[in-house]
Parts: C-alpha cells; sequence; structure tokens
C-alpha cells in the first residue's frame, strides 16, 4: 500500500488539485470532506464539491467557535450548496464549562476533552459515513507531522487521506479564493490546540 502510495505523491506531485480530486475518486467514490471551518477551508470545499456536486461534508464543531467562524460557515454552506452533516459533541460546552472550561494542553483533563469535543464527534461521522477517501486541507509547513504525509497518505484506519492542496502557500490559496470569490475568516479558535502547530488528535 505504502509503495502505491509513494507512487501517487511522486505522479501527481505537479499536479491541479482537481486532478488530484479526479484520481482519488478514479479510487472510489465512497468519499467525504471534512471541516472546520478555519481560514482557507472554502478553497478545499469549493474545488471538491466542484468535481463532486453533493458530496458529504463532514462538519465536527467543538461548540468554541467565534461567531465570525459560525457566521462564515453558514455563508460557505448556502454559497456552495454544500451537503453538510453535522456532529457536535454529546454534551453541551455550557454543561462541560461548570466542570471542566477548557484545560491547558499540559493539564490531565486535556485527554478527555479533545476525546469530548473533537475526536469522538469525528469517530461517529467516520463510523455512519465509511469512507473510503477522505478529502481535508493539510498542507506542508502546519505541523512536523503534515510535513511527511504528501498529497495521498493512509489514517490510522486504514481511509486514503488526500489533500489537494497540499504543496500550496497561503498567498496561492489567496489567490484561488479571490479568482473563485471565495470568502475567508481568519478569527477562529480550537479549544483542543494551544499552537497552531500542534496536532489536535485527527491526523496524527
Amino acid at each position: 500500500m505504502q509503495e502505491q502510495i509513494n507512487e501517487l505523491n511522486s505522479l501527481f506531485k505537479e499536479a491541479k488539485p482537481s486532478e488530484i480530486i479526479k484520481k482519488a475518486f478514479e479510487i472510489s467514490n465512497e468519499a467525504v470532506i471534512t471541516t472546520n471551518f478555519r481560514p482557507y477551508e472554502a478553497a478545499i470545499l469549493h474545488v471538491v464539491n466542484s468535481v463532486k456536486p453533493n458530496i458529504p461534508v463532514v462538519w465536527c464543531d467543538t461548540g468554541y467557535n467565534t461567531p465570525q467562524t459560525y457566521r462564515y460557515a453558514e455563508k460557505v454552506i448556502k454559497d456552495l450548496n454544500l451537503n453538510v452533516f453535522l456532529y457536535v459533541p454529546k454534551q453541551t460546552a455550557a454543561h462541560r464549562d461548570v466542570f471542566m472550561g477548557i484545560p491547558s494542553v499540559d493539564a490531565p483533563e486535556h485527554v478527555l476533552f479533545t476525546e469530548q469535543v473533537k475526536l469522538e464527534p469525528f469517530k461517529r461521522a467516520m463510523e455512519f459515513h465509511k469512507p473510503k477517501v477522505w478529502f481535508t486541507n493539510l498542507r506542508q509547513g502546519q505541523t512536523a507531522f503534515r510535513d511527511s504525509i504528501g498529497i495521498f497518505s493512509v489514517s490510522k484506519e486504514g481511509v486514503l487521506k488526500v489533500s489537494p492542496f497540499y504543496y500550496w502557500s497561503d498567498s496561492d490559496l489567496d489567490a484561488y479564493l479571490e479568482e473563485n470569490k471565495l470568502p475567508n475568516e481568519f478569527k477562529y479558535f480550537d479549544p483542543t490546540k494551544a499552537l497552531e502547530n500542534r496536532e489536535c488528535g485527527l491526523h496524527a
């Protein structure tokens, strides 16, 4: 399997995102996009949905997003007519805040917090959709782990993970958003990550 992944990464290193996506659909049509509506998410949602309209879009909402992120999400969902499946924690943020709040990454409660607000809803989503292909907006330079994976990789659950914008810079994505008249939003908060270059557990 890793040999095939290496070959794909070599063949598609210079390919357009749409070409990468089409190749992924040749491998399997059982696919989802995941999003948290962080900055630049409109790009991945636009390009994949352009190739495969109505593809399931999995949004795992921690319950701690900024008002700006929620407004951004609603605009992108409406403008692109996305087929969104929303997954939220089983406990409300208000309930959790009484007993735990948002623990620091060094606190013993942080592992449980991350499981509750991000990992459990994500696992529930993947168990329901059972995708063979998972589109995501991971990019080189975001974290040490992401620097090592390439456009095509395999998740720890064995799903083919595809990152069509893997080699793109912020400037490249700014141009893509402008060209396609897509919005962006930088006021984003992930309660499971103290630092931008820290993994939250979904990918590593």
